[in-house]
C-alpha cells in the first residue's frame, strides 16, 4: 500500500541516492505529456523539500517548455535492484539557464560535465511511495558515456548552436526559453 509524506525522510534520501536513473514527468496544460529518462550524476536532495537537477543536452527539451507553461513536475525512481519500492516527488520547478545567478550557484553541487543545458529546481509538496513489487530485478551495468564524449567533442559553442537548432522549441511548438 502506498504511503504518502509530506517531505522526503532520511530513508527516502539515502534511496535516491543509491539510484542510477530517474524519470521526469511534466506537461502544459495542453499537448503532449512528457516522461523523460535522466541519468548520470545529475541529482541532488538539497533538503527535505527541495531537489535540484542538472538538465544536460538532449534532442529536445520537452521539460523546459513544460515548466514555462506549468510548472507541475513530478520525479520518479524505482528500486531495480534490492528491498522494491517506487518513490514520486511531486511539486512545482523553475528552470535556471547558464546566465541565471542560481545556475551559477547551483552547478557546484555537480561534477563538471559537459553539455550541461539547464538546472531545474523542485519545491517538494508531496512524497509517495508505492511497493514497486512488479518492477523487475536489472543489475546495473555502467554509465553510458556518448552524452558526455559527444559534448567534449562538439565544444560549448557547436553545442550552443544545437540548442538554437533544436532545443528553442517543443514538440508541441512551445517555446523552451533558450
Amino acid at each position: 500500500m502506498g504511503k504518502k509524506f509530506t517531505e522526503l525522510n532520511h530513508d527516502q534520501i539515502n534511496f535516491i541516492r543509491g539510484q542510477k536513473i530517474f524519470f521526469v514527468g511534466t506537461a502544459a496544460s495542453e499537448g503532449n505529456v512528457n516522461i523523460s529518462p535522466k541519468g548520470m550524476d545529475t541529482f541532488r536532495v538539497l533538503n527535505a523539500n527541495k531537489i535540484i537537477w542538472l538538465n544536460l543536452t538532449g534532442s529536445g527539451n520537452e521539460t523546459a517548455a513544460h515548466l514555462l507553461k506549468n510548472d507541475r513536475m513530478t520525479i520518479m525512481f524505482c528500486s531495480f535492484e534490492g528491498k522494491p519500492m517506487i518513490l514520486r516527488l511531486y511539486g512545482k520547478a523553475k528552470i535556471f539557464h547558464q546566465n541565471d545567478q542560481i545556475y551559477q550557484e547551483y552547478i557546484s553541487f555537480f561534477p563538471e560535465t559537459p553539455g550541461c543545458r539547464q538546472i531545474i529546481e523542485m519545491d517538494i509538496n508531496l512524497v509517495q511511495t508505492s511497493c514497486g513489487y512488479a518492477v523487475p530485478f536489472m543489475d546495473f551495468k555502467e554509465e553510458r558515456t556518448q552524452l558526455k564524449t559527444w559534448a567534449e567533442k562538439q565544444g560549448q559553442e557547436r553545442i550552443e548552436t544545437y540548442w538554437k537548432e533544436r532545443n528553442t522549441k517543443s514538440i508541441d511548438g512551445f517555446e523552451t526559453g533558450i
